[in-house]
């Protein structure tokens, strides 16, 4: 190695050759110690020769502190700024240059993304890092990397939805065209969606997405949005807010929010269903409940594939108001748009308005119509159902009480204690049930038909919610302090007999077994529902009072102590409710052997028959005999 230096050193001030330095840096074992760690300075030959540099450069073109073989002092570290100054002021201007001067984790910098700078190839080279097909591998070495862009403040999920969208799988699958990371934001100034500059600014992603899609970006500038969103209205819509950003899907998929079925709620609807488009530029802002409510809505929503959308009879990309002539929805056009599903109609056909907004007070005759057979008909349907309810009730009402009359001898079933208990319970019950549930379902009708507004509905469902915990607090002293309350709960207690009767029950009622077992004072279907309900109502009290006081259980406990409580309370609610509608609502009214109602909540009394025919195995001294 000696003579080697000291023969190269004769060429004075020659200029080193590339094999003068890979003498050295050849040596895959040549190290240097920095800070205590082993650093290479090792140059793989063969990769630096066929690297874009290798092929151009020297070594001391770069390096051009280094005169000579041997070091007197440490080369300097080379600067790719003295050959690239312009992608290193665009990089610098970059959201990853900026992330570097934070000090936390560094961002991308130029090895990063191009390679070592000792074997960096051309862009062009199937090999390259930044080779068109390997720059959404390149960028997923950092943004699909969890752990790197959590620790910043970001998320995988844009290059994971990259992957899954139309341009990632096309890619994946050797498309050339098919837009890649930097056709978006760039390659070296990449700038958050919040600067003005960037590609991926709300006002520039038109022109970005032209690149690929010009006949597209063409026919939107032309439209009602494009025009809108050159003005600099922030609120029109560009292309992402219809397509997404990085999760871009074909219109032909399903899931895609520019689907068909997707259009009218989640597409459109997100604009215009809102109040915000009628403040701001007087658009009516119930343009798609009305497009629901008609029969192309409807089929829609049912999932028809031919009627028609929004895109139908508006178009996609070059939309434009009514006013214009060259809207597909002016009148002039009409003819041909609506013609293409309704062949054959006529000037008489497409006056009628799609959206009928507006009601009794607009110039539209066909909607003022419309809106008055509404309006007749809502009264007729109140005013005849009312009438028939009323009609119906009477007679119920007089027959019901008639064959009451009939029922004797009866016994008391409920005194007046349990029939007040009773009472109070079914009243909360139902109260907490509707305005609980209108709150799950505010635009259910009978929620409409409420009219409460969420602050009322609150107060009422909390007073209710109080009632019934009330109700539930008494009931127990009245088991413990009352000798009818003991006598109840020794009653109700289960035993292992209600078992076998219930599995007698079910063979007597199958054909399976010839007499009907018999119960006591209650049956087991009767203690179950008992015992269904005393648990039910210990833990709608306990997570509804978790829920009101939402606040001191998360910082107790922990946040999700309060999402338990509310699927808890959400669940248990279905599950009372239907176990009322199925079981409890079969016992008292559509037994045959009750029907129409058991009438024992009302005056306490039962018939004697049907209770010794039920409760055969109850003592003779139970009741009282009228």
């Amino acid at each position: 190695m000696l003579l080697l230096l000291t023969a190269v050193a004769a060429r004075g001030e020659q200029k080193l050759k590339n094999e003068d330095c890979l003498a050295c840096h050849a040596d895959a074992s040549l190290t240097k110690d920095v800070n205590g760690r082993p650093v290479s300075l090792s140059v793989d030959a063969t990769k630096f020769g066929h690297s874009v540099h290798g092929a151009i450069f020297q070594c001391v073109d770069c390096h051009t502190d280094v005169k000579s073989l041997a070091h007197e002092t440490p080369p300097k570290k080379v600067s790719c700024t003295n050959c690239h100054q312009e992608a290193h002021d665009a990089y610098l201007a970059s959201t990853h240059a900026r992330a570097s001067k934070t000090g936390r984790n560094p961002a991308a910098n130029c090895e990063d993304c191009h390679g070592g700078v000792h074997e960096i190839l051309p862009g062009t080279d199937a090999n390259a890092p930044v080779n068109r097909a390997k720059i959404p591998t390149t960028c997923g070495r950092c943004h699909g990397e969890k752990f790197l862009m959590e620790s910043n403040g970001m998320s995988t999920q844009p290059f994971v939805s990259y992957q899954a969208s139309v341009h990632g799988r096309a890619v994946e699958h050797g498309s050339q065209k098919a837009a890649v990371c930097t056709d978006c934001h760039g390659a070296h100034q990449i700038l958050p969606a919040s600067d003005a500059r960037s590609p991926i600014s709300k006002q520039h992603v038109p022109a970005t997405c032209g690149k690929c899609h010009a006949d597209v970006n063409s026919a939107f500038m032309g439209s009602i949005h494009g025009q809108a969103l050159t003005r600099g209205n922030s609120l029109a819509p560009s292309c992402t807010d219809c397509h997404g950003i990085h999760s871009i899907q074909s219109h032909k998929d399903a899931n895609a929010p520019t689907a068909e079925g997707n259009l009218a709620r989640e597409t459109c609807g997100r604009c215009h269903e809102g109040a915000r488009l009628s403040r701001e530029f007087g658009l009516p802002g119930n343009s798609v409940q009305s497009y629901l409510d008609t029969y192309h809505g409807l089929a829609k929503e049912g999932g028809s594939v031919m009627a028609a959308n929004c895109a139908s009879c508006h178009g996609v990309h070059n939309i434009l108001p009514s006013s214009d002539p060259h809207s597909t929805v002016n009148a002039a056009h009409l003819e041909a748009t609506c013609g293409k599903c309704h062949q054959g109609v006529t000037q008489k056909f497409i006056q009628t308005k799609v959206h009928q907004n507006g009601g009794l007070r607009t110039r539209d005759i066909g909607t003022r119509v419309v809106s008055w057979v509404r309006v007749i008909y809502l009264v007729l349907i109140v005013g005849v159902i009312g009438a028939m309810l009323l009609h119906n009730g009477l007679i119920w009402r007089y027959k019901a009480r008639a064959r009451r009359r009939t029922m004797n001898p009866t016994m008391t079933r409920m005194s007046v204690q349990q029939r007040w208990q009773h009472l109070v319970l079914v009243a909360s019950f139902l109260v907490l049930v509707v305005t609980g549930f209108a709150l799950k379902y505010p635009d259910a009708w009978w929620v409409t038909l409420l009219g409460l507004g969420e602050q009322v509905r609150a107060l009422v469902h909390r007073i209710a919610g109080v009632v019934l915990m009330g109700a539930g607090l008494y009931h127990l002293l009245y088991l413990v302090m009352l000798a009818e309350g003991r006598k109840l709960m020794r009653d109700l207690a289960p035993r292992p007999r209600d078992g076998f009767d219930a599995v007698g029950t079910m063979l007597y009622y199958l054909g399976l077994r010839t007499t009907k077992p018999e119960y006591g004072r209650f049956s087991y279907a009767e203690k179950a529902e008992y015992w269904a309900l005393v648990w039910g109502t210990a833990l709608m009290g306990v997570t509804g009072v978790m829920l009101w006081a939402k606040v001191w259980v998360g910082n107790s406990f922990a946040r999700w102590w309060v999402d338990v409580a509310t699927a808890v309370h959400f669940y248990e609610a279905i599950l009372a409710t239907l176990a009322i509608l199925v079981w409890h609502m079969y016992q008292v009214i559509f037994d045959p052997d009750v029907y129409p109602m058991n009438w024992a909540w009302f005056d306490g009394k039962m018939p004697v028959e049907h209770y010794k025919k039920e409760h055969g195995r109850e003592e003779e001294d139970e009741g009282t005999r009228d």
